[in-house]
């Protein structure tokens, strides 16, 4: 249940109060909801309604941001989209204070309006913790399950000496600092130590001269008070329960309740027109990230299966997963498709990014063509070849960030295991990551490359090569990026969301096979996989070897029934050669038979590698057979 609530900021230097909002209960009746996710470069709106007994979109309108000066008022940026959707529908959404809310029964207005934001720069955290591996982990996975960026992580085992950190602290000026450490009951001396780092430091947030630094204060409890007398008087300090109150259990929730609620008075509240902009709606504002985040688990617990998403922009790749109770979500700062592109040229290396290239390439003139990405980030592909190198550096992209995500999608560290803490400080070993491929549902892509590659099949293929998903897994795509929208209406009426979710957000592009092997040393073209579907009365089989690719052409919405067949070499799930029998869904791709193996294997050899993608892209129809067909000719 949403509650009544009240933030404090300054408009013009006088205090500002935001007024009172009628709660929210399950039982409000909401049939026309108003939301806006005020992104960085863009504000998007969407009006989403009861249309007979179900929610769908309706309409959705877009204008620049205008957090920056001439204007500096985010709400100027929501009016203009909002204005959009009132051109667009003919009916009236706003008055001279905002959004008209409730509807009035002249048919103007909404039930309810709500706002998402990453204007600004979004919430930028650093963390701290006494063990890099362990508490200090854990307090990167609560600010990076809120919605924050994590700027840098502090601990006592860093490796760096203290005038360093309390240097880094003063530069980067976070938003607000997660600080944790300790057990309940253990040592207080290190924690403390962080915090008198902290202390001497005496930063000053991003936002607001003349403001205290908001602290979240996730620690061992014995440790509370000489934190109070420590940072009480130099910062916004907030206590919340242990996040580690032992070191078999991990507790997120109350740290990121508070970050939410930090991120409200303080970020927002200093943020140019959000002040006005809260009064609109009696939902918090939430980060962007946060609210994708909501709106994966929702989704993972409406669909009752695993859930993989990413969202890959043009400066950073977000990767969220849902595995169980384990929820997760990074951010790779520096692995994006235009601002970061470079990095990703620097992280990959040239020869990952040229294995998916089918054609020959002077080193030099891919790295230009990679720099100019860079220095003209809103460009778009021009030629087939351009388009082609930008989806390979996409695969590596979303690949590095998958693999980072991995790196802090573990179980807890030091789990049942006696040591002192200076047997702590050195140890070399790492939790497991808790995702399992073979147990993943469905795999969710966003962002420009993927949402709005020139065919799904595009989109298809570059998820299929950087995940690798393995067995059954469904595919698809965010068609128009309101998954942040999605995400907070979740919040007060998850039904609403995830019908809109599942029958207008969603691009299902269909099902992926991936046996996983093999597990001898096979060749190319030896058997692999049988798969029979019945579909429309008939029995389509069809017998795909190793090292190759097969579509089956199934449309959307229909579910059918599959037999899988692997050679004993492989295996789809249930054992090495195991018969599964399942039910597969199509798509606008249709149901992919992926035989190239798990992990998949690329031919070394640079003529055979480029004939071995010509099939592939060839088998899933990606670009138009002639131009495909001259690559082939041409060869590499």
């Amino acid at each position: 249940m949403l509650g009544i609530y009240a933030t404090c900021g300054s408009e013009g230097g006088e205090e500002f109060v935001q007024e009172e909002k009628t709660a929210f209960t399950p039982d409000t009746e909401i049939n026309t909801v108003l939301a806006t996710d005020c992104g960085s470069t863009t504000t998007k709106a969407i009006l989403i309604e009861k249309v007979e007994d179900e929610y769908r979109l309706i309409v959705r309108g877009e204008a620049p941001t205008t957090v920056e000066a001439p204007f500096e008022d985010v709400t100027m940026g929501a009016r203009n989209a909002i204005r959009e959707i009132e051109e667009l529908t003919g009916r009236r959404f706003l008055s001279d204070t905002g959004v008209i809310t409730p509807r009035q029964p002249d048919g103007s207005g909404a039930d309810i309006f709500m706002s998402t934001s990453s204007a600004g720069g979004g919430l930028q955290m650093m963390v701290a913790g006494v063990v890099k591996t362990m508490t200090a982990e854990s307090a990167a996975r609560a600010a990076l399950g809120a919605g924050a960026i994590v700027m840098d992580v502090i601990s006592v085992d860093d490796g760096r000496k203290p005038h360093e950190k309390i240097q880094r602290i003063r530069h980067l000026r976070p938003d607000m600092i997660l600080l944790s450490g300790g057990i309940d009951g253990g040592t207080i001396t290190h924690v403390v130590e962080i915090a008198e780092l902290i202390s001497a430091a005496e930063p000053k947030p991003r936002l607001g001269i003349g403001y205290k630094l908001p602290v979240i204060y996730a620690g061992n409890k014995h440790a509370r008070k000489h934190i109070e007398e420590i940072l009480g008087e130099k910062t916004d300090l907030r206590v919340v329960d242990n996040l580690r109150p032992v070191l078999e259990r991990e507790v997120l929730g109350p740290a990121r309740e508070a970050i939410h609620n930090l991120f409200m008075e303080h970020v927002m509240a200093q943020a140019p027109g959000y002040n006005k902009l809260m009064t609109w709606t009696p939902v918090p504002i939430m980060p962007t990230p946060g609210a994708v985040g909501n709106c994966m688990q929702t989704a993972a617990k409406e669909y009752d299966m695993s859930v993989i998403g990413v969202d890959i922009g043009g400066a950073t790749t977000d990767v969220f997963s849902v595995f169980g109770d384990f929820f997760n979500r990074t951010v790779s700062a520096n692995l994006g498709m235009s601002y970061s592109i470079c990095n990703v040229l620097l992280e990959a290396g040239m020869a990952n990014i040229s294995r998916w290239i089918p054609f020959s390439i002077d080193e030099a003139d891919l790295r230009n063509r990679i720099r100019n990405k860079m220095i003209r980030p809103t460009t778009i592909p021009q030629t087939l070849d351009d388009l082609i190198l930008e989806q390979g550096i996409a695969r590596e992209a979303l690949r590095l960030a998958f693999v980072h995500h991995k790196s802090l999608a573990v179980g807890l560290r030091g789990v049942h295991k006696e040591r002192t803490i200076g047997d702590t400080f050195e140890q070399s070993g790492s939790g497991e990551t808790y995702i399992n491929m073979a147990d993943l549902g469905m795999l969710i892509g966003s962002g420009g490359t993927l949402s709005h590659a020139p065919r799904r099949a595009q989109a298809a293929m570059m998820l299929l090569d950087a995940f690798q998903p393995e067995a059954e897994t469904m595919l698809a795509v965010d068609s128009i990026f309101m998954m942040p929208q999605l995400g907070i209406l979740a919040s007060v009426h998850p039904k609403a969301a995830m019908q809109v979710f599942d029958r207008d957000c969603l691009v299902k592009l269909g099902t992926s096979i991936a046996p996983i092997g093999p597990s001898g040393n096979l060749q190319f073209g030896e058997p692999c996989v049988t798969v029979t579907i019945d579909y429309n009365g008939e029995t389509i089989e069809e017998s795909v070897p190793y090292g190759s690719m097969k579509v089956v052409k199934i449309p959307e919405n229909v579910t059918v029934d599959a037999v899988i067949h692997p050679t004993r070499q492989f295996d789809v799930g249930k054992g090495h050669g195991r018969v599964v029998e399942t039910k597969v869904n199509g798509g606008v791709v249709g149901v992919v038979i992926d035989c190239r193996g798990r992990p998949l294997a690329l031919p070394d050899d640079p003529i055979l590698r480029s004939q071995k993608l010509l099939e592939w892209f060839t088998a899933m129809d990606m670009y138009p057979a002639d131009v495909l067909k001259k690559y082939a000719d041409k060869g590499i």
